[in-house]
């Protein structure tokens, strides 16, 4: 028996989307078509195609979509049930893409790291930042979101990253925030905060092996720039 409502399904159309996606996998749907499904999952009696353009109009993207926080999901029309549909989907991407990275060394992963970092963060609206902690191995011993900030701005203190790099017995840091206007470049107060960090865990015998700033246009290594 067909999953779909004949009444809102009289096509097909969603049983043409559900056998697409099962025999040509994760390139099979267009990005609203993913969405469309996904939303359809949790509003099985509503044609959900117009919600999902919607949805990728007002975000700008895929990613857009799934990392929108539940307040502005619901401002555009979403009930709880097709909120949390869009973040389970959003939280088991960015768990798996996370999966690549823990128990590997992390400098010989980075592409891995990268891809994590951006799928977790290059979409968000606020700037956050976060600090992976590693052993002497480089593996990932703890990866911690530290600040939640404005559009703009998060802090990060010097202070506090010493002190809990010392609390964990940390070798070495990656410090990582995003910029939410999609453009990755550091600004010189970026800089100036990764010297002072660097400048701080030096005596501590912590290195900060880079400072990584993600956007939803890509990444930038404060390192491979040659600025740290």
């Amino acid at each position: 028996m067909s999953d779909a409502d004949p009444a809102t399904d009289a096509s097909g159309h969603r049983g043409r989307l559900r056998n697409r996606l099962i025999a040509g996998g994760t390139d099979a749907l267009l990005d609203h078509e993913l969405i469309e499904y996904l939303l359809a999952l949790a509003i099985p009696r509503r044609d959900t195609k117009p919600q999902a353009r919607a949805l990728l109009a007002e975000f700008g993207s895929l990613g857009g979509v799934f990392n929108a926080d539940a307040e502005s999901l619901a401002r555009e029309g979403l009930s709880e049930g097709a909120i949390a549909a869009i973040k389970i989907a959003q939280a088991s991407a960015v768990r798996l893409l996370k999966g690549e990275v823990v128990n590997r060394p992390v400098l010989a992963n980075w592409q891995a790291l990268t891809d994590y970092l951006h799928a977790a963060m290059a979409h968000r609206m606020t700037e956050s930042a976060r600090v992976l902690h590693l052993n002497s191995r480089n593996l990932l011993i703890r990866d911690e979101l530290v600040s939640e900030g404005s559009i703009d701005q998060a802090a990060i203190y010097v202070r506090e990253v010493a002190r809990r790099a010392l609390e964990l017995g940390s070798a070495a840091i990656i410090l990582v925030h995003n910029h939410p206007s999609g453009d990755p470049s550091p600004s010189r107060q970026d800089i100036a905060l990764t010297k002072d960090i660097v400048t701080a865990l030096k005596p501590l015998g912590i290195q900060v092996h880079d400072h990584v700033i993600v956007g939803a246009s890509g990444h930038a290594s404060l390192r491979a720039l040659g600025l740290i």
